[in-house]
């Protein structure tokens, strides 16, 4: 079986599933249903209650499809799978659209801060055997 060339994501056979459950049946739990399922820290973060920012955030997502935000702790919830987000990194929007398999994670996982060093050749004086070369 042949891979398409441009797809980033293999075809799932089947409906995603997140601790056994669909994502449209997540979607109609109350977060307190929901903080359950989630791993410890995103429970911690739901049961001590969400701050004002990550509230508004999630109104605004309700009402739109696409939203810039320089919030980077925010746990994806079911409701927001399909939205494009733009999410800050520190230099710029990041582009990312919720799917599925994201529940439960923060927005900066998937906005990276830092980027991956690519290393250039040593410059004039750096090495002994370039010491003596001339600049010309």
């Amino acid at each position: 079986m042949a891979k398409k060339a441009g797809s980033k994501l293999p075809k799932r056979k089947e409906e995603f599933l997140y601790r056994g459950r669909k994502v449209s049946d997540l979607a109609k739990l109350s977060i307190e249903e929901l903080a359950g399922l989630l791993p410890a820290r995103q429970r911690r973060t739901i049961k001590r209650g969400l701050v004002k920012d990550n509230k508004k955030l999630m109104t605004s997502l309700k009402n739109k499809d696409s939203v810039r935000t320089h919030i980077r702790n925010m746990i994806i919830m079911p409701d927001m799978v399909g939205k494009n987000l733009e999410i800050y990194n520190g230099k710029s929007f990041e582009k990312v659209e919720v799917m599925p398999e994201m529940i439960g994670h923060f927005f900066g996982e998937f906005s990276l801060t830092r980027a991956r060093v690519q290393h250039g050749a040593a410059g004039v004086g750096a090495t002994r055997s370039s010491k003596y070369v001339p600049l010309k």
